[in-house]
């Protein structure tokens, strides 16, 4: 997969400016309902995390980025779910494929407010989950608290890997990794809290 990709890394190389847009387009579509299990936005974000560790790209730039392109993209599909939920029943892929949306309300049956964090980092019921708690009524104050804290953890826990293979290769000073690192940290410790405070 990431080989197919290596076109659109090697042209982000080449115009750092547009990566920004690259990265929050790619989390953005990973979020939606059903698209988001078409497209490779983990692969994209790896090979971003690749730039940063070859300090082609920024960290916090593209942190930023991909954290409001999947709080955008879970927003939506919550929206969906919360206001649409008649939409649904009409969709041709959900009649096709019942199971994935039958998995995604045992999962939000069992975990609660949870399953919006826990859920962004499962990736086969990754992009159904803010459209069951939409469709589950779960209360909007909740679900964006969930949505915001989730996508601050998973932007920089899925760019870090990239970064520490762009760094061995690239050598070089480490401190982008070490701002990774901290900012995975800190965001697990809230994440902990928020569990405690729903479970």
């Amino acid at each position: 997969m990431i080989d197919s990709l290596t076109p659109l890394f090697d042209w982000i190389a080449r115009h750092p400016e547009y990566a920004g847009w690259v990265v929050f387009v790619m989390a953005f579509a990973e979020s939606l309902a059903i698209v988001g299990m078409l497209v490779p936005g983990v692969v994209v974000l790896f090979g971003a995390g690749t730039l940063i560790g070859s300090e082609v790209l920024e960290f916090l730039p593209m942190c930023a980025w991909a954290v409001a392109g999947a709080i955008l993209g879970d927003g939506i599909s919550y929206a969906i779910g919360h206001h649409f939920d008649y939409l649904t029943k009409r969709w041709r892929w959900f009649r096709l494929h019942p199971d994935h949306l039958d998995r995604a309300h045992c999962f939000f049956a069992q975990w609660g407010d949870v399953s919006v964090v826990l859920g962004r980092f499962f990736g086969p019921i990754r992009a159904l989950i803010p459209l069951v708690a939409g469709l589950m009524d779960m209360p909007p104050k909740r679900f964006y608290l969930a949505n915001v804290l989730s996508a601050l953890a998973w932007a920089p826990a899925y760019l870090l890997p990239g970064m520490l293979v762009g760094k061995a290769v690239d050598g070089g000073n480490w401190n982008q990794v070490g701002i990774a690192g901290a900012s995975i940290a800190t965001i697990l410790g809230l994440l902990f809290l928020l569990r405690r405070r729903f479970t």
